[in-house]
């Protein structure tokens, strides 16, 4: 990548885990990018998607809209080697922008998501009816954030519903995610973005599940430290 790149001191190839990336092996059934706000987890995943043929703002392959577009050129520098199968369905979603492919969705009279308008559910019933009634299988799904509107009891509905995909459906999801609940599905592949770089990681090393167990188990002690600290 370092070739393809004009300015390695601008965004987003100033970012550290961008700027060390040369290559990036995506585990045939799902493959996690974690780490802090701003590591670079959503520029990278919106990159895949679009090198993989989805619309900047999320949507399917057939989608082709902007309400501000405001991508980076990260995807101009990088390159998609796939396998020898080709998906048959495909979805790119993306937390942040949702509500604009829902409304895309409305507009152009797309059928296929569900009886109910993704208008007239709440936000984290829109985005599971998405996964029931859209994701087909044989698939690639990008997902930026999908827990993002979901409690913790409707995050394990969404693990249920991906398992479902992957196993039966042959399909291969790549997610960016804070969630340590949608971070534990078994034998996925970590990496971790980082001022460091980027690296594969164990799901009980990442911050989600040490951070959390921590917490639950000595909330008294945090609570001590922060508001000692507020003081």
């Amino acid at each position: 990548m370092p070739d393809r790149v004009a300015d390695p001191s601008r965004y987003p190839f100033n970012i550290p885990a961008v700027r060390a990336l040369e290559e990036l092996a995506l585990h045939p059934k799902l493959t996690f990018l974690v780490g802090e706000n701003g590591s670079g987890k959503s520029t990278l995943i919106e990159a895949i998607a679009i090198l993989a043929g989805f619309n900047a703002e999320g949507g399917s392959k057939n989608f082709n809209f902007g309400t501000r577009r405001c991508e980076s050129s990260l995807h101009k520098a990088m390159r998609l080697v796939r396998g020898h199968r080709r998906e048959s369905d495909g979805f790119f979603l993306r937390a942040e922008s949702f509500f604009n492919v829902a409304t895309q969705v409305e507009d152009l009279g797309v059928t296929g998501y569900g009886d109910t308008s993704l208008h007239e559910q709440s936000h984290g019933e829109s985005f599971l009816a998405l996964l029931k009634n859209r994701f087909r299988g044989e698939g690639l799904y990008v997902l930026d954030e999908p827990e993002a509107a979901l409690s913790p009891a409707r995050q394990l509905t969404l693990l249920a519903q991906m398992h479902e995909l992957i196993e039966r459906g042959r399909s291969q999801f790549i997610v960016a995610t804070h969630s340590p609940i949608v971070l534990a599905y078994p034998d996925a592949t970590i990496y971790l973005l980082s001022e460091e770089g980027i690296a594969p990681v164990a799901y009980e090393e990442t911050e989600h599940f040490t951070l959390t167990r921590d917490f639950l188990l000595h909330r008294d002690r945090f609570f001590r430290t922060l508001f000692q600290a507020e003081e």
